[in-house]
């Protein structure tokens, strides 16, 4: 099979998501590390601890003081990257002069929430059940929810927003003005930035669309527009049940896969089977779903190399505000980006070629997905203790 000929030879994929390659070098798994390595993280922290500022009931960096939450609890980041109110700024240059080719700058508004997942400082999502992820992707909806534009077709979709306050203790507040995009992800763990062990992510509204989005919003319209209005990730994910060998998990709703084109060396996405612009199109059934194929990956993760294992993950969905076509061809996923090559101290490093020519991988995804696959079952912190 082509398959078995591209285990061995380097070689070019193509990221229809992107419209853009990846050059994949399998024989370079063969070669000696000499190089830099990561310290294994933690895997003892307290259920509580005094000093972090995620905690319940603990003060935060600018001293105001986190409720005593029991499953999620959200509050405006104290080092928002964007802010609502800012100076104005008018750009002085002549039309078509240098500086108006050259020098170019928007000014970009926008509002940043910090959602813990749990109240326990020492719990990930991995270590989470599936029922106990639920909470999360309610507080996510809802949050995407109380800024979506009255004008979207996703409005007539939404449920009725409870902000605030809701049972999945969210604490949000109606945006001051209407903004185009909202960014849900987390970092997890030091080799990925995150400054507080304590779990949790960030949700990043702006009144700007980011450049990755608009690029995957751009091949989904195009794709739809040539294939008779079906959506590219179900027939991508139809094609991958089908062939079965980038397959990690799979549930009634969604389906985890290495994807053909990944640059990571272990990265997974989860794609809705059906289409779904963004998370107000799931019902509880999904939701829960949802939960599973969140809780499967991080698990298998972690099972991967015995480690809090670290990543970026983040959620691309139908933006807040946009054109019908744009909402439309919107297509609900979740990208998991984790560093880790070859052990728990060992990760991938994007550097030479992959920022001056592509991105590049050694370890193919199919080889990737057959060791996420044999990492099922029971966490195997829980097999320590």
């Amino acid at each position: 099979m082509v398959e078995s000929v591209l285990d061995d030879i380097s070689h070019r994929r193509f990221n229809p998501l992107r419209g853009s390659y990846v050059l994949v070098s399998p024989h370079r798994t063969k070669r000696p590390w000499q190089g830099q390595q990561e310290s294994p993280s933690k895997t003892s922290l307290p259920a509580y601890d005094p000093a972090c500022y995620l905690c319940p009931g603990n003060k935060r960096a600018q001293g105001d003081s986190n409720p005593q939450y029991d499953r999620t609890f959200v509050f405006v980041n104290d080092y928002s990257a964007v802010k609502e109110e800012q100076a104005p700024y008018e750009p002085e240059h002549e039309a078509g002069s240098a500086e108006s080719l050259f020098l170019q700058a928007q000014p970009v508004t926008g509002k940043c929430y910090v959602l813990t997942f749990s109240a326990a400082h020492n719990l990930t999502l991995a270590d989470l059940s599936p029922a106990e992820i639920v909470p999360v992707i309610d507080a996510w909806t809802e949050i995407y929810t109380a800024h979506l534009s009255p004008r979207s077709p996703l409005a007539a979709a939404a449920p009725a927003t409870r902000l605030p306050p809701s049972s999945a203790g969210v604490s949000v507040t109606k945006p001051k003005e209407q903004y185009r995009y909202m960014q849900i992800f987390e970092n997890k763990g030091a080799a990925m930035g995150c400054s507080n062990p304590h779990p949790h992510g960030q949700v990043w509204t702006t009144s700007s669309l980011p450049e990755e989005p608009a690029a995957e919003f751009e091949q989904l319209k195009q794709y739809r527009r040539q294939h008779a209005g079906r959506h590219m990730l179900a027939d991508y994910a139809a094609l991958e049940i089908e062939k079965g060998e980038r397959v990690v998990f799979e549930n009634e709703a969604f389906l985890v896969v290495c994807p053909w084109w990944a640059v990571w060396p272990f990265e997974t996405m989860i794609i809705s089977k059906t289409h779904k612009r963004a998370l107000v199109d799931l019902n509880d059934s999904d939701k829960q779903m949802l939960a599973e194929a969140i809780a499967e990956v991080t698990r298998r993760y972690d099972n991967l190399f015995e480690t809090h294992f670290p990543y970026s993950m983040g959620i691309h969905q139908a933006p807040l505000e946009g054109s019908d076509d744009e909402i439309e061809a919107a297509y609900l996923h979740l990208h998991f980006y984790p560093p880790l090559l070859r052990s728990a101290t060992v990760r991938k490093f994007l550097v030479g070629f992959e920022m001056l020519g592509e991105p590049q991988r050694d370890i193919t995804p199919e080889q990737a997905a057959a060791r996420l696959r044999e990492c099922g079952g029971e966490l195997y912190r829980k097999k320590l203790a």
